[in-house]
């Protein structure tokens, strides 16, 4: 089959076409001819940095995020059959190979039919923003209705769906952008109130939104010194998650006096610790999240679609930023 390999740690000239064997599903398994592939800031990371498994090594497949139509299945799979389209989130971390390619082959625990009304190339830009939308806000910090959240980056990825699941629970979103145009999208999609933080502290305007009391809790999609003055943003008894690695330069003291809740969220874990049992949590999700994209109440933004072959140039893309939806690459 026709794919796109990493070949080696690098800048995105190191993705390149290959040619490999198809692979063919074993028990429990399906495989799926892929129409299309998500692109995600993780695919850059690992591209630049290395695979998340340590006793691999290039050339690997990247792209977690897949959509398309399963063509075969394996010795007990009974619920799904070929023919059937279906969105998922697997591989391409250096554990399993990636969906940067023609076919992929999963567990069929981990794969949700894609509705009749959304396409493949948004039912590929998806998972993963989704999932860590959602186990941000839900699992990792129980947003409540009712509740003021402060998300980061609300244009972004991860920012635009979790502006709508936060407002779809019932809660009050303030958001941070950059520029006029992304505030009238994070203002489209739901968010009360919108801060320039190139013009505006966002900590300032936290406390005036909040009148003083500060937000119940922050989303952080954007790491480092945002992340350390997002504590001061929150109100006593309020709660923090990021999608990055803590700094070690956290406010301990401040957040200890208000009795703050710091966590962190990676939608990769139970990829990466081979936990079955959550990753079937992380499917529910992807079904949920596919149904409310097929009744039009959940939006996910594609801004650019690259055909396979040009993975480098979307990568190029991805790394250049100010983007206001995912990248997408389509499969013949």
């Amino acid at each position: 089959m026709h794919c796109i390999q990493m070949t080696a740690v690098g800048d995105p000239d190191v993705l390149q076409p290959a040619q490999v064997p198809t692979p063919e599903p074993g028990p429990g398994q399906v495989r799926v001819r892929l129409a299309a592939a998500g692109i995600n800031p993780v695919d850059a990371k690992v591209r630049a940095n290395g695979l998340f498994n340590p006793d691999a090594q290039p050339p690997a497949i990247l792209g977690c995020d897949g959509a398309g139509t399963i063509d075969a299945v394996g010795p007990g799979v009974e619920q799904l059959a070929p023919g059937q389209r279906v969105l998922f989130m697997n591989g391409g971390i250096g554990l399993e190979p990636g969906n940067y390619a023609e076919y992929a082959v999963l567990d069929a625990r981990f794969v949700t039919p894609t509705p009749d009304a959304v396409d493949d190339v948004h039912a590929a830009a998806m998972p993963l923003v989704a999932l860590t939308a959602w186990e941000a806000l839900f699992d990792r910090v129980a947003l409540q209705e009712g509740e003021r959240v402060l998300i980061h980056a609300g244009a972004g990825g991860v920012g635009h769906v979790a502006i709508q699941l936060a407002r779809q629970a019932g809660a009050r979103v303030i958001t941070t952008v950059s520029d006029p145009a992304k505030a009238e999208i994070v203002r489209e999609l739901g968010a009360e109130a919108v801060i320039h933080y190139r013009d505006d502290d966002f900590v300032d305007a936290v406390e005036h939104w909040t009148a003083g009391e500060g937000v119940d809790v922050v989303l952080d999609t954007v790491g480092g010194e945002v992340c350390t003055r997002s504590l001061h943003a929150l109100a006593t008894y309020g709660r923090l998650v990021t999608i990055l690695a803590l700094p070690e330069d956290l406010d301990l003291h401040h957040a200890r006096v208000h009795n703050l809740t710091l966590v962190q969220e990676l939608m990769l874990s139970p990829m990466v610790l081979g936990r079955d049992d959550l990753r079937i949590h992380q499917t529910g999700i992807l079904a949920e999240c596919a149904r409310r994209m097929a009744a039009g109440s959940l939006q996910v933004r594609v801004q650019e679609t690259y055909p396979m072959a040009e993975a480098a140039a979307a990568h190029r893309r991805l790394e250049a930023g100010g983007l206001t939806g995912k990248l997408v690459l389509t499969l013949p």
